[in-house]
């Protein structure tokens, strides 16, 4: 296992098949926000349904992430990272086939849901294995390239969504996935797993994570920390469309764009903060520089917008999404709190239990929103309490920089 590790470099055949697997995901996952308004058009639905119907198949995407984030991560401590790779992609990339042929909005959010459920397995398996099999002093570098790499199958998808209709979007976005089935049969299992695997202990069992409170702690700590970027993605870019209009912008916002700028913010972001985090030689400074980034751009997203243009909107959605960039972070903390007997259940529910928490967000935009009375001003008291939560998610969370994974959960 020493030996193997040795050899692998951040530019090895797993970093790379595991960066390609998340590009296909995020190409499926944000493929929606993307083509909501188009694709809800065709289906016969007004704005105001758009907006209250796409919040709808939106939440039940990630509803199907959440529970799906707990199936694949206790599957991939049960019978290894690689069966994960394999079996999530099969599921969404037959999701996103099916997406192609919904007639109405029922159909819709219950197809949305079972992508979700496939989608929720690619990240935190990909980055449990390249963990495993990354010698520390690189870890983060690789996990970020996985991350930035992966996350420009959002400006893939946008200018596919240009170029064809949105049903045929879909049909790209599983065939994609099929190709890559075929790239997933040259990487090997995690030296780590088969050495855990001899031992007699509790492999993936997610009810582990609640057992004891210091493990616990670590595990709810994790996914508060990530909170903030699905606020900003789930709502502040992809309703941007809706927060043109109520700022007043004259130009329509187009969502997709607005996501595709962000997303290349991200893409940047998550690949910079690998180093940024190897500088400072801590994953949680790291965090607080590229949480203060995103903190200034959400200030100028509910200041500097009012009658202005829908190009300022796409640039602040790039800084939006550049501030987010640190996904990658992150998810690797996910991985590196855990032993290897927990590890892939807890790196696989924590992005997805965050995804999953979108819901939860929306419903107190909408609460804040209705008892205000105005749409910004839920919005931005939103953000400072999903903000603030992360911050001290963080200040509580442990340094995992440097940290050996060779150990187990007892």
């Amino acid at each position: 296992m020493t030996n193997v590790k040795k050899q692998l470099g951040i530019l090895s055949i797993p970093v790379l098949v595991a960066a390609l697997g998340y590009f296909v995901d995020i190409y499926d996952l944000l493929l929606f926000g993307i083509i909501r308004v188009p694709s809800l058009h065709e289906l016969g639905l007004t704005d105001l349904e758009i907006r209250n119907q796409g919040e709808t198949i939106l939440t039940f995407q990630m509803t199907g992430l959440l529970l799906g984030g707990i199936f694949w991560g206790v599957l991939g401590d049960k019978r290894g990272r690689l069966s994960v790779l394999f079996g999530s992609i099969l599921l969404y990339s037959t999701a996103n086939i099916l997406n192609g042929f919904v007639q109405n909005v029922h159909q819709y959010a219950w197809v949305r849901f079972a992508a979700g459920l496939g989608l929720a397995g690619e990240l935190g398996a990909g980055i449990t294995l390249v963990s495993e099999l990354i010698p520390k002093e690189k870890r983060g570098v690789a996990t970020s390239l996985v991350a930035g790499l992966g996350l420009t199958g959002a400006v893939v998808a946008f200018f596919i969504k240009q170029n064809f209709h949105w049903r045929t979007c879909y049909f790209i976005g599983g065939g994609l996935g099929v190709l890559l089935l075929l790239l997933r049969i040259s990487v090997f299992e995690s030296g780590m797993f088969h050495e855990v695997k001899k031992l007699d202990v509790q492999r993936g069992n997610f009810f582990m994570l609640f057992k004891k409170g210091e493990r616990f702690k670590r595990y709810l700590l994790s996914i508060l920390i990530g909170l903030p970027t699905w606020f900003v993605i789930g709502v502040l870019v992809t309703f941007s469309k809706e927060f043109g209009k109520e700022m007043h912008i004259a130009e329509p916002i187009d969502a997709g764009k607005s996501i595709m700028f962000a997303y290349a913010g991200i893409s940047i972001g998550d690949i910079l903060i690998g180093f940024v985090s190897q500088w400072f030689k801590s994953r949680k400074k790291a965090l607080y520089v590229f949480y203060a980034i995103t903190a200034l751009f959400m200030i100028l997203y509910f200041t500097v917008q009012y009658n202005g243009s829908a190009m300022n909107m796409y640039i602040i959605a790039a800084g939006l999404g550049f501030g987010t960039g640190f996904w990658a972070i992150f998810v690797t903390m996910g991985a590196e709190q855990f032993g290897t007997n927990l590890r892939a259940t807890a790196a696989t529910t924590v992005p997805n239990m965050v995804r999953g928490m979108l819901p939860l967000v929306l419903m107190l935009f909408q609460f804040l929103r209705n008892t205000t009375g105005d749409y910004i001003t839920g919005a931005w008291i939103t953000g400072v309490i999903v903000m603030s939560i992360g911050v001290v998610a963080t200040i509580l969370i442990q340094e995992t920089y440097g940290r050996d994974l060779n150990f187990i959960e007892e």
